[in-house]
């Protein structure tokens, strides 16, 4: 029983998960699994996705690796003369040391025909193995389309989705490039308005300018002449000889006079109602007109962007 059990053994290891017949040219994947070369390839090719039908592990790329160690096991099992398409009929019972030849359908469970009439099974629902295995199979058959139609219909979604993640980061990459664009000339337009207003200011100061200082000039002149004639008046009245003073005085050909030309001040504003109140509208129509001469409508997933 115990070498039975180790041909067994031996037999599982150089069985094939998808021929289930001898290993041909094994091939191990990166997951530690072993299959014929030709299986998997034609696994993939159907699948159109490399991943290993026992764990499922996906992988990169077909990357396939010749295990030489099974390859000598597998001619060692050769010469034991075993057959693979016999190692369900060499399974038996551990209690009663029959062929499990009958399925419990209420147990889920392989028994023999002695474990069958046992009152653990009595009233359960049996039928033959291979009956058993036909039937479970087209059941694991029919999982595995509508499996397969899921996964059909999520890599459309990912696809889908994908899809549209691109078209809005395209149309997210469009509008940014006509954004940097209409600022671009906002700025340029606000760069020679900003010139040109300064220009206009420097003018205005300049002129005021100009007149104010011509009148300080005049403004000077008459306070050095009134200095001038507030000198000539204190020197008389250093003179302590009244005679002379008076004699001076008949003399004296200039006085001061209430009818002397007195200069005024010179006013001047700088204009600041283009700057304060008008400015901000002005720039802005400026700045539409400028960036934008008729109404633009700009589509996209975002929504119905108009700029006026």
């Amino acid at each position: 029983m115990a070498f039975r059990q180790q041909v067994l053994s031996l037999t599982e290891e150089v069985i094939c998960p998808i021929c289930l017949d001898f290993f041909t040219d094994p091939v191990i994947l990166e997951c530690g699994h072993n299959f014929c070369r030709s299986c998997i390839t034609q696994s993939w090719e159907k699948q159109e996705i490399n991943s290993c039908p026992e764990c499922r592990q996906e992988f990169p790329d077909r990357s396939l690796t010749e295990n030489r160690a099974l390859a000598n096991l597998i001619e060692k099992a050769r010469t034991l003369n075993l057959n693979p398409q016999e190692k369900e009929s060499k399974h038996h019972c551990e209690e009663h040391q029959e062929e499990l030849k009958l399925f419990c359908e209420t147990d889920k469970k392989l028994i023999c025909v002695i474990c069958r009439d046992s009152r653990e099974h009595r009233e359960h629902r049996f039928i033959p193995v291979k009956e058993a295995v036909g039937f479970y199979k087209e059941r694991v058959k029919s999982s595995l389309d509508s499996l397969t139609e899921k996964i059909s219909a999520a890599l459309e979604m990912e696809r889908e989705q994908k899809q549209k993640i691109s078209q809005i980061q395209e149309e997210s990459s469009s509008l940014q490039t006509h954004i940097k664009s209409e600022f671009t000339k906002m700025h340029q337009m606000l760069t020679e308005k900003e010139q040109s207003l300064l220009r206009d200011l420097r003018e205005q100061e300049e002129n005021i300018l100009k007149a104010m200082e011509q009148n300080l000039c005049e403004i000077q002149k008459n306070l050095n002449s009134l200095q001038q004639k507030l000198s000539n008046l204190e020197k008389p009245l250093e003179q302590t000889d009244g005679v002379i003073f008076l004699k001076e005085e008949a003399s004296r050909k200039r006085r001061i006079s209430d009818d002397d030309c007195v200069p005024s001040l010179t006013d001047g504003t700088i204009s600041t109602e283009t700057v304060c109140s008008l400015f901000p509208f002005l720039v802005w129509k400026e700045m539409q007109e400028a960036t934008h001469p008729g109404k633009a409508q700009i589509s996209s997933s975002f929504g119905l962007i108009y700029i006026v």
